[in-house]
């Protein structure tokens, strides 16, 4: 059913429940907007968005007001740009102009508003309300004074991500956007998954900057300084500086990287394609001690790889860490191996060795502290940058990033496949893992078209895919004729459903579930650019696919460096050398 009305004297017919915003946005008409989400209810709390609709009492907010059979609306009426102006005005009379040392500086939303509308100074007596700076956890950075009481934090962290942590405190000029009694992040049951930092319209939620440690290894002499780069960078990067979501820069990236100075350029996919054979070998073996052995074995296996889904199963659902996979993530994997394996074949001493990872993710900030991460003997990740730290290093460096040439990783933890590339999307390490597994069991290629198990890729927030095993190898006859269930979920709100199903014994069908704690997997992760909406998502997602069919290589065992790794390093999977690298324990948290 549609509506018809007119917007500026335009004539314009949407469906009905449309919104004014979007109506306008239909016919080419930008609307400025604070606190509204693309997919979410908006608060309405901003109040930049007012027009002026003919016959209403008041100036609407057209982020939540719906369109309406011959309704005519102003958006440019003085009446209504009046009001925007005068909502934003009141907004700066209560934040801290202090731009030029803000780390949203040129990339702040209300920095754009406000130049766009012209406004220079507001006529309101200033007002800004002082919070100490929350420092407390290591993925991320609040700073209250520069909040603006848009509510998207609230919106991201409630309805999105059924955290939780976030809520409007008091009333009023005193009110604040906190952790309820909780003066810190650290005390509240906060996961580190950064959305809220991705939504945040200026500077008072961040991703807690490494920026400067960074460079201040990269002008040590005396360090070696490492950099990998988890596989969703390639499909965002491009965005920092001005390219369309979507934009394959891989080889740009490897340029930028060595042009900042780094000494080794290697990549995270490496260790993801490590990943699928240490997490494959796994299930294989669950599926073993299960079906051949009748043994009691905690099925179906979960993905480790997300460390936001780590901290949330941790704190919200200790039930389920038997049915975690033992593995850690291809960043805490990398880390090790780079500091034994990657030390002795080049013959420095690991103490001198600086590993950076690049991630489009806070949570992995945290998971570099973790006091178990130093398998090596040393910290095994000394710093995780995000994808939007990296853009603000090769800006500062004066690179020009979209006419860089294309380079290439380095040798031994750089190469990797196509599934290695597909860990950035939700689906994406279940295909690369079934791709492996499905062969080793047996000799065969995975039965769905270009490798590709479509049910479980795209926005569906909880997807799934069954396929039955025939033909099995002589050593997995035991699995003949068995029916293999997964199931995919991506954002918090959807790992609560799973859990619960878990938790009420209504998994037992399924043998593999992969959770990804943001919406549309890595690519959609806490320290993407901003902001990431489902088309942003879906050209990133695209990105990565097609990233993926352009490799010769595109399963983790075809890896001839994995191959390598085992034959000169590790041993073989599940074996004792990579049990203590590359495997770690889950503890419950209150």
């Amino acid at each position: 059913m549609t509506v018809n009305l007119t917007i500026d004297n335009q004539p314009v017919t949407v469906p009905k429940g449309m919104t004014i915003l979007n109506a306008a946005r239909s016919i080419g008409i930008k609307i400025p907007t604070l606190c509204h989400m693309e997919g979410v209810v908006s608060p309405g709390s901003c109040r930049v968005c007012l027009v002026e609709v003919e016959g209403a009492r008041t100036l609407l907010p057209s982020c939540i007001a719906q369109v309406g059979e011959g309704m005519i609306v102003h958006v440019n009426s003085k009446t209504a740009r009046t009001a925007r102006r005068t909502s934003v005005e009141l907004i700066l009379a209560n934040h801290p102009l202090d731009c030029n040392n803000c780390s949203r500086n040129n990339n702040c939303e209300l920095q754009t508003i406000a130049s766009d509308m012209g406004i220079t100074a507001s006529r309101f007596p200033r007002l800004v309300q002082e919070h100490p700076l929350d420092l407390s956890t290591s993925g991320l950075t609040r700073d209250m004074s520069k909040c603006i009481l848009c509510r998207r934090c609230v919106t991201a962290c409630q309805n999105i991500q059924q955290v939780g942590v976030l809520a409007a405190q008091k009333r009023g000029f005193a009110t604040i956007i906190g952790g309820g009694a909780k003066a810190n992040l650290a005390e509240t049951t906060c996961v580190q998954c950064g959305q809220c930092a991705a939504v945040c319209p200026v500077g008072a939620i961040t991703e807690k900057d490494a920026i400067a440690d960074v460079w201040a290894a990269l002008d040590d002499p005396k360090k070696h300084v490492v950099v990998h780069t988890a596989p969703a960078i390639r499909a965002a990067l491009g965005e920092c500086f001005g390219m369309p979501a979507g934009s394959r820069v891989t080889g740009k990236m490897v340029t930028a990287l060595r042009r900042l100075g780094f000494d080794k350029v290697f990549d995270t996919n490496f260790a993801a394609d490590l990943t699928i054979m240490e997490e494959g070998f796994e299930l294989i073996k669950r599926l073993t001690d299960a079906v051949r052995d009748k043994k009691d074995v905690a099925l179906p296996q979960f993905t480790s790889c997300c460390p936001g889904w780590i901290n949330f199963a941790e704190t919200f659902y200790p039930k389920s860490l038997p049915y975690l996979s033992s593995c850690k993530s291809p960043m805490q994997m990398e880390g090790p191996l780079i500091k034994t394996w990657y030390a002795q074949k080049a013959g420095i001493d690991p103490k001198d060795i600086v590993v950076v990872s690049v991630m489009p993710c806070t949570a992995k900030k945290h998971e570099a502290n973790r006091p178990e991460m130093v398998d090596s003997g040393f910290k095994d990740t000394d710093y995780v940058l995000t994808t939007r730290e990296l853009g603000k290093m090769v800006t500062a460096a004066g690179i020009d990033f979209v006419n860089l040439p294309d380079g290439r990783a380095d040798e031994l933890a750089g190469e990797s496949t196509g599934a290695a590339d597909i860990f950035a999307n939700s689906g994406g390490v279940m295909e690369a893992a079934l791709r492996t597994a499905y062969e080793v069991i047996t000799g065969r290629e995975l039965p769905f078209p270009s490798l590709h198990v479509a049910s479980i890729q795209g926005l569906d927030g909880i997807k799934e895919a069954a396929f039955k095993l025939d033909g099995c190898k002589p050593e997995f006859s035991f699995l003949e004729g068995v029916t293999v269930k997964v199931l995919v979920a991506h954002g918090l709100g959807n790992a609560h459903k799973v859990c619960k199903k878990l938790e009420a014994g209504d998994l037992a069908e399924y043998q593999f579930v992969e959770i990804m704690t943001c919406p549309g997997g890595c690519i959609g992760g806490g320290g993407q650019p901003r902001m990431t909406d489902d088309n942003v998502r879906r050209a990133r997602i695209a990105a990565i696919y097609s990233e993926d069919e352009s490799r010769t290589l595109r399963k983790s065992h075809e890896n001839p460096e994995i191959k390598r790794i085992y034959a000169e390093f590790l041993g073989e999977p599940l074996g004792h050398k990579s049990h203590h690298l590359l495997h770690t324990t889950y503890t419950p948290r209150q």
